[in-house]
């Protein structure tokens, strides 16, 4: 058996900064916006107004995301990252030095065997992020 119509979604557990980083993501992409937010009210599991669930898009891709309500020891990991693939180096010069702010840069803006200008940073959020200039890329 295989799943036909399942619909995959990227998931993002933060501790407290759920709608901080949303609105910073989507400030940064175009065709992108916060589509609902469910946030904890008085009484229940998580801290009052933190983002109980949420949906958004980046460039049309939807993302889910949470502010967990239980303390946990591990954060996100490059393990697992964002691919975007930049049509011009103008964008992806912008979007390095966007989420590179504040963050950690894995592999430096350069050219790189696959790709003529290529970057991999962890944003001041703890997400991974891979930029490619698309032009130049073996994918």
């Amino acid at each position: 058996m295989k799943v036909a119509n399942a619909t995959i979604y990227p998931f993002l557990t933060f501790q407290g900064q759920a709608e901080e980083a949303m609105n910073f993501y989507t400030s940064l992409f175009d065709n992108s916006r916060i589509l609902h937010i469910t946030r904890y009210g008085p009484n229940e599991a998580g801290q009052e107004g933190t983002v109980m669930h949420a949906l958004f898009t980046l460039n049309g891709q939807p993302v889910m995301c949470i502010d967990s309500n239980v303390k946990h020891e591990w954060s996100f990991t490059p393990a697992f990252s964002f691919y975007i693939n930049c049509e011009n180096e103008e964008e992806l010069d912008f979007l390095f030095a966007e989420l590179s702010a504040g963050g950690q840069v894995y592999m430096p803006l350069a050219a790189y065997p696959f790709s003529d200008k290529f970057a991999w940073v962890g944003d001041r959020f703890g997400v991974s992020w891979q930029l490619n200039l698309a032009s130049s890329s073996n994918n």
